[in-house]
């Protein structure tokens, strides 16, 4: 079922281009997190790879903590954007500043291994970043959020935190899931060259790593939306998978 013409109000070019939740392989419950212990356990993933169910429910309860009561905007930077897996009221394009795209978070399973680990986009400071913020009308924002916590806090790598971003129609407080620097995944000091090598070489049971990238940047030109590092890195990784 597509969204209703009335989410598009302000971003009309994105029409047909948001996966609806209905259609998402990202909107799971919880026996999604049976199959992939058992790649894991088969693929040898490290101890740890993944938040533990309530640890993952505390760490909602805690930033939603007094926003049960109203509307919750939601910054999307990768691919919430076009696959939100969620039930979305409006959509803006938006701009966050002091947070960019970077390839900053190790991957030693699904798009890589522990012999040629692979690399996955998330925010990390400095710079700005371009993206799109939606809404979640406040009747839903429990049951999707679950949703949400499912996916973004699958392995706890990133950090839940409300930041201020600007969009045509005004700046809006929204939930962005930004890089955890002080979980062990965090890789903040390769140059472009090196992360260009790693995800030209990585691949694990997902797939290549190559394909994530190149899934991120064909989607951010489908959709407008600027970023010249995600295509420096793009163009390098080619040339390295040659």
């Amino acid at each position: 079922m597509p969204f209703p013409e009335r989410v598009f109000k302000h971003t009309p070019a994105l029409r047909g281009l948001i996966t609806p939740p209905d259609s998402s392989e990202m909107r799971f419950g919880l026996e999604r997190f049976a199959e992939l212990d058992k790649q894991a356990e088969d693929e040898g993933w490290p101890a740890g790879w993944r938040m533990n169910h309530d640890d993952r429910e505390a760490n909602r309860q805690t930033v939603l903590a007094g926003r049960w009561d109203q509307d919750l905007w939601v910054f999307a930077y990768g691919s919430l954007i076009w696959d939100p897996a969620v039930y979305v009221e409006e959509y803006r394009r938006g701009v966050l500043s002091g947070w960019s795209r970077s390839f900053c978070m190790l991957l030693e399973g699904g798009r890589g291994s522990h012999d040629r680990p692979g690399l996955m986009a998330a925010l990390d400071e400095g710079g700005q970043c371009d993206g799109l913020v939606f809404r979640i009308a406040t009747e839903l924002v429990d049951r999707e959020t679950r949703f949400m916590w499912h996916r973004e806090m699958f392995a706890g790598a990133y950090c839940p935190v409300f930041l201020e971003v600007d969009t045509p129609q005004g700046q809006v407080e929204a939930l962005v899931f930004v890089m955890d620097q002080t979980n062990r995944r965090y890789s903040p000091h390769l140059t472009i060259e090196e992360a260009a090598r790693m995800i030209a070489v990585a691949e694990g049971g997902l797939g290549p790593n190559f394909d994530y990238l190149q899934s991120l940047v064909s989607h951010l030109d489908e959709l407008d939306i600027h970023d010249d590092e995600m295509k420096q890195l793009h163009a390098l990784s080619s040339k390295y998978r040659k």
